[in-house]
């Protein structure tokens, strides 16, 4: 067996399920679950219609880099929703779709990386642990960039030493993040683009929490949109990953894209060729369908600002908590240990939320994901209000 297997760690729900299993929560309680991230709005009906008028593609092996149609209409969102420069995204050569970012993030650094230099690979802490997961089995030694509150959440690039960029091979980037909702700028990105270009790395943005936030006036900036301001409009380094499960609430899909730097592409594209990655016909076509409307992604948008509305109004005057920048995340500090935290609340209120320090590694003297819980609004809107009530009435229990 590959060695490099021992050094994944358990993932967060698995250690959840483990904390919760030594606990019985109250029987007269419906169970309210805030610790996944799987959207629970309604699928968009018309991409639906598509998916099964399109069943015929099942007759036929689909190509790896997908239809001509689906670059064109990735590529086309792409100018649109970032404000590139026309013709800056050529769907032939910088796109690419794929079966969720979940595969793609994981399978990006096997084909990027090479091992024999003794590489660092850099991501966010806490973080998405595809993010570690893909370091360990590329045998390339992860190092954690902390988010902490006096970081707003975000790495502090400044902080880090050059003998750690010179070694960097790949940065994974998420941005609006996982769990925390915060997003990086404009000014920020270009002088990660600017450290990629004078240490040669690539960057890995993932942007699949992009399209919900709170003000339609002021939308994520993305990291291929501050690669064209500088004028870097072949996007050499730079490489995102955008998805349809949260933007469309379309999770059981799989479905997204991968899209920048042409050349990183290319030999990308030769690693999903052997990977057998081929997205199914029928699902290309639905997505789009997706990729190509965007009132339902509005009307997506208006229902995560109403829960969001409502339960911060419940829980402000009993937790530090804060609507996020983005994302459909909480990202709450806890009274007391967020393991317990989390034990305690299943226990007596039957509301599961994820501890953060499940979602981070112990980096650089602390573990900055101790002391917080992460809430996802994915419920109903009656069902947020109910969480957030008995949340509530917990803490004053405290």
């Amino acid at each position: 067996m590959n060695p490099d297997l021992n050094k994944l760690h358990p993932y967060p729900f698995e250690k959840l399920a483990k904390l919760k299993a030594e606990v019985t929560p109250p029987a007269g309680l419906t169970h309210i679950a805030l610790s996944i991230g799987e959207p629970k709005h309604p699928a968009p009906q018309f991409v639906a219609d598509e998916l099964v008028a399109s069943l015929q593609g099942l007759a036929k092996y689909p190509i790896t880099k997908g239809l001509p149609e689906l670059r064109q209409s990735i590529a086309n969102w792409l100018n649109q929703r970032f404000r590139l420069p026309a013709n800056s995204i050529d769907a032939e050569q910088h796109v690419i779709p794929v079966n969720g970012t979940r595969e793609a993030l994981f399978a990006f650094a096997q084909a990027v990386i090479d091992h024999s230099q003794k590489p660092l690979l850099l991501m966010p802490n806490p973080f998405y642990q595809i993010y570690e997961g893909a370091a360990c089995l590329a045998g390339v030694e992860p190092y954690y960039l902390n988010c902490t509150p006096e970081t707003n959440y975000l790495p502090d690039f400044d902080a880090v030493p050059e003998d750690v960029w010179q070694r960097c091979q790949l940065i994974y980037l998420c941005s609006p993040g996982n769990p925390t909702g915060a997003v990086i700028g404009r000014d920020t990105l270009q002088k990660l683009i600017r450290l990629a270009d004078k240490h040669d790395f690539i960057i890995a943005s993932d942007e699949c929490y992009s399209e919900i936030y709170p003000d339609e006036n002021t939308p994520p900036a993305g990291l291929l949109q501050a690669a064209a301001e500088m004028g870097h409009t072949d996007y050499k380094r730079c490489v995102v990953f955008h998805s349809l499960s949260k933007r469309s609430n379309l999770p059981g899909m799989r479905s997204g894209f991968v899209a920048g730097d042409a050349e990183v592409l290319k030999k990308f594209l030769l690693y999903r060729t052997y990977h057998g990655s081929a997205m199914p016909p029928h699902h290309q076509a639905a997505s789009i369908k997706a990729w190509n409307d965007e009132q339902h992604v509005l009307n997506n948008r208006d229902l995560y600002r109403q829960k969001f509305n409502a339960v911060l109004e419940i829980l402000s005057d009993v937790m530090d908590v804060q609507q996020p920048e983005a994302g459909f995340y909480l990202w709450a500090k806890t009274p007391i240990d967020d393991a317990q935290f989390a034990q305690r609340l299943f226990a007596e209120q039957n509301v599961t939320v994820l501890p953060g320090s499940y979602l981070s590694r112990q980096a650089h003297g602390i573990n900055p994901g101790s002391g917080h819980v992460r809430m996802a609004l994915v419920a109903p809107l009656d069902e947020c209000i109910d969480a957030a009530s008995r949340i509530k009435t917990f803490i004053n229990s405290l």
